[in-house]
């Protein structure tokens, strides 16, 4: 979890730090005295959550929010103040939290525990998948999975990209071999290429990550830690680490993003 605080008020910035040290001690604490120097830190590498101080010279909280929710419309915004007129302005900007100083461990604990977009990390997750730049696969510790056939990787990849969605035998001949004839001997060649994935799979114990049935495989979105599927949930540090490069290695690989509002 990556956390920023401001406060233009020096002791007033050590207290806040503090005590989101104490509420979230592992989390990554960036404090810093000026709007401009979190903005930047935001765009750049992003973040989680923003504790910002309301009342500061120059670039007020709330101002400052605005900005933010542009870089990020899912970053989770918690007000700190010693006053109480801004709840409106607060509630309009759909932020996740409000403290009244003095700031405790166990008012910040309280509004952590109730943030609008929730950080929750995969746990369950038994394969890593990295798709922005060239596309590669992962176990937990970080060891790459071994691929026995090239093209069996590449329909991995395929599936990751569908995102959970069922796909036919034929519509994965259609991406990997583009204007090639589906005929018995590419559908023969295919299943090979399955078998292979399978397989490869099979040794590290993550065959579960690939749902099949008849003539259908996809891939099973809750078990795979990705960051595209943490770009599409605008997760702070996958927003930012995507660089216009998607599975570079096909040429089939198209990044589609939908846009929310929140």
């Amino acid at each position: 979890m990556k956390i920023l605080c401001v406060d233009d008020e020096p002791l007033a910035l050590e207290m806040l730090t503090e005590a989101i040290e104490e509420a979230q001690p592992d989390a990554d604490i960036k404090p810093f005295h000026k709007q401009s120097e979190l903005l930047e830190e935001a765009r750049q590498n992003g973040c989680d959550i923003a504790f910002l101080d309301i009342h500061m010279r120059g670039m007020n909280g709330v101002e400052l929010a605005k900005k933010l929710k542009e870089i990020n419309p899912k970053m989770n915004i918690i007000f700190v103040t010693g006053y109480d007129e801004y709840t409106g302005d607060a509630m309009r900007l759909r932020a996740s939290g409000y403290v009244m100083k003095p700031v405790t461990k166990e008012k910040l604990e309280e509004e952590l525990r109730e943030l609008r977009f929730p950080i929750e990390p995969k746990s369950n997750a038994i394969l890593r998948v990295q798709c922005f730049g060239n596309f590669d696969v992962f176990t937990p510790d970080g060891k790459p999975v071994h691929f026995e056939r090239s093209k069996s990787k590449e329909v991995f990849a395929y599936l990751v990209h569908r995102r959970g969605s069922s796909c036919t035998v034929k519509e994965i001949a259609a991406a990997l071999f583009e204007d090639e004839p589906y005929d018995l001997k590419q559908q023969a060649y295919l299943q090979k290429i399955f078998s292979a994935m399978m397989k490869s799979l099979r040794k590290i114990g993550a065959e579960k990550v690939v749902n099949k049935s008849y003539n259908n495989m996809s891939v099973n979105v809750d078990l795979l830690d990705c960051d595209y599927y943490r770009f599409m949930e605008l997760d702070a540090g996958a927003v930012n680490s995507y660089h216009s490069e998607y599975m570079s290695q096909y040429y089939w690989a198209d990044f589609m993003f939908e846009s929310y509002d929140y």
